[in-house]
């Protein structure tokens, strides 16, 4: 028997939205309205290319040189990005999920990170996916399980689907006000700005036209229910929003690396919500210190125009 590469595959639907959740790395691999993408997915028989869908726990983007230092002591992390020499998206993305509840429009899947060498600490990650006529709900929490302070962040990385709109013409609106930018062939942090009168302000909902972006965001603008919201208008309208605890959205058009998206497969722009900007473990910027036997928890979703 042949298993799907990503492993078990979970159905959800609530009307007319479905969407797919896979066992390796318990991510997305589809979310449809009637039958049409909202996020760029892939195939059944491949593995989840350039990230598309995946969860990044206990850290999302890089880690420079696979190196950090917490709670006095000093880690070396496996380099998983050959091309720039750092520790990338985390240790869940390849690792199995379990399910521990399922119905028609809900699954809820747990993953235990053991300790290891770059990563002595201990987690239980649990993961909610839910659908509903508006979209999609994702709810994550991770609970330090082990007898150590863990240093810990999160990020998702879904692809909004374009569709057969082109990139260019796409208009994306970012409340945010701050970017971090980032060397060019590390793709590392060297510093947070102000957005306003440069190509990295998306606030007015501009199309993209030739503009590059692989970049994480701050600053976000929140409404009164505590969340940002991400807009893009291509052949449809797809907000992504975040909740509290997610302070940062890494924001990608993929136009410097057209093939790592994966050839032949739908076109989109990742937009994915985070708890922590890049490099967090070494400049401590928004990285959560969790105690023994807490919890962090975060959530966002995507809801359809």
């Amino acid at each position: 028997m042949v298993i799907p590469a990503t492993g078990t595959q979970w159905q959800l639907s609530s009307g007319d939205v479905e969407a797919v959740v896979v066992e390796a790395g318990g991510g997305l691999r589809t979310l449809t309205v009637a039958g049409v993408e909202v996020v760029a997915g892939y195939p059944v028989a491949d593995m989840a290319p350039s990230g598309r869908g995946q969860l990044l726990v206990p850290w999302p983007n890089r880690i420079r040189d696979g190196r950090y230092r917490f709670d006095g002591r000093d880690h070396v992390l496996p380099i998983t990005e050959r091309s720039t020499g750092n520790a990338s998206h985390g240790l869940v993305r390849w690792e199995a999920f379990r399910p521990t509840e399922r119905d028609d429009d809900r699954i809820v899947l747990v993953h235990t990170v053991h300790p290891r060498p770059g990563y002595p600490f201990a987690l239980e990650v649990r993961v909610v996916w839910q659908v509903d006529p508006r979209g999609l709900t994702c709810a994550t929490t991770i609970t330090n399980i082990g007898r150590d302070v863990a240093p810990v962040g999160y990020g998702a990385h879904p692809y909004l689907a374009l569709g057969a709109t082109p990139a260019a013409q796409a208009r994306l609106t970012v409340p945010a006000d701050r970017v971090v930018l980032v060397d060019p062939d590390r793709k590392l942090p060297v510093g947070t700005h102000e957005v306003a009168g440069s190509p990295f302000d998306l606030r007015g909902g501009d199309r993209l036209g030739d503009r590059d972006i692989d970049n994480a965001y701050t600053g976000l603008e929140r409404g009164p229910d505590g969340c940002w919201t991400v807009t893009l208008e291509g052949g449809r309208t797809t907000r992504l929003w975040g909740g509290p605890g997610m302070d940062w959205v890494q924001v990608f058009t993929g136009r410097s690396t057209p093939a790592g998206l994966g050839e032949g497969l739908a076109t989109g722009i990742a937009v994915e919500p985070l708890s922590c900007p890049p490099d967090a473990f070494n400049s401590g910027e928004g990285l959560v210190a969790l105690q023994p036997g807490t919890t962090w928890t975060g959530q966002w979703g995507v809801e359809i125009g």
